[in-house]
């Protein structure tokens, strides 16, 4: 299948981008070949077990802490296992990137029951936040003030671990119903200054809440200047960006970028065109967990694979 250049992505309809994008709900495994990313395919659950060694970290996202619809009326509840599992693991992850939509409101007591329960792994939380956490009166102070430390702007920061460069970026403030994310010149030119001293060889991962590509225009599925974002990260050997937003997995490599979205650990949506909007989407209750779930990172130096594999909470 021929893949589209990343400045042909503005206005795809749903068919083009299912041509470019693998859609999965079990997992999907990558492996790092001359610097590039590559998808090998889908996983079962037995390709999936945990490595017993090399650097791992975890994704997770959109656990909309407060949310009590019927598409899950227990959000804070599913959240508590998907935790459970990181306890479980055989492997303690280095940390936890979580890619926005903590809570549901920008309430303080959802942030306080966020905080409970991943407070629980014993592992640190990077954070960026969704669009649900900065409606608060004061337009993401709450936020901030309990994530923010160090940060610049709406909290955009970066940080580095193992020979690896990590970036959190904020594409959601002023979000508006149905319309894409937008990053702002003051943080593109703050981008361009912290990549500016980073040799070409150094291995990126990028984390924001909406997916920087555009997923699905017509319900705000990407970033209206995240192609700015993109052209400053091409010489770069080997980049990741990790998004969540759209409560599914999609998954795309584009020259030496490798793009994925998380599942929710509270609610599905719909895939892209398939109902009048996007929103929490209603499934059976035995199926539920079938659509939840998190993502763990595999680093191993040298010319080892660089795994995401994604795991339901009903595996």
């Amino acid at each position: 299948m021929a893949k589209k250049g990343l400045d042909d992505q503005k206005g795809l309809g749903r068919r083009e981008v299912l041509e470019c994008m693998v859609w999965a709900g079990t997992g999907v495994l990558w492996t790092v070949s001359g610097g590039v990313p590559h998808s090998i395919g889908l996983i079962g659950e037995a390709a999936a077990a945990e490595p017993t060694t090399g650097f791992t970290f975890l994704q997770m996202s959109d656990s909309h802490i407060g949310f009590d619809k019927k598409a899950n009326p227990d959000a804070l509840g599913t959240l508590r296992e998907a935790v459970a599992k990181v306890k479980a693991m055989s492997t303690k992850p280095s940390f936890i990137i979580h890619t926005g939509d903590i809570t549901h409101l920008s309430k303080p007591t959802e942030f306080d029951d966020a905080d409970k329960v991943f407070g629980e792994t014993g592992v640190q939380v990077h954070w960026v936040p969704g669009e649900h956490d900065l409606i608060d009166e004061d337009r993401g102070k709450t936020y901030l003030d309990r994530y923010g430390k160090g940060s610049k702007g709406a909290g955009w920061y970066s940080f580095d671990d193992r020979g690896i460069h990590f970036i959190g970026l904020v594409n959601v403030v002023d979000l508006k119903a149905g319309g894409l994310g937008n990053f702002g010149p003051e943080q593109l030119a703050w981008l361009e200054a912290d990549l500016k001293d980073k040799s070409n060889s150094t291995p990126i991962v990028v984390f924001a809440h909406i997916p920087l590509q555009i997923i699905y225009k017509e319900w705000g599925w990407g970033t209206d200047d995240g192609m700015r974002a993109l052209e400053l990260l091409k010489r770069f050997g080997s980049v990741t960006i990790l998004n969540g937003h759209i409560h599914q997995l999609a998954q795309k490599v584009e020259g030496n970028m490798s793009f994925h979205t998380a599942l929710s650990t509270a609610f599905p949506q719909p895939a892209p065109g398939t109902a009048p909007s996007p929103g929490p989407m209603v499934v059976p209750a035995d199926q539920l967990r079938s659509k939840l779930g998190l993502a763990t990172v595999t680093v191993v130096q040298g010319n080892k694979p660089l795994a995401i594999v994604d795991k339901t909470l009903a595996s």
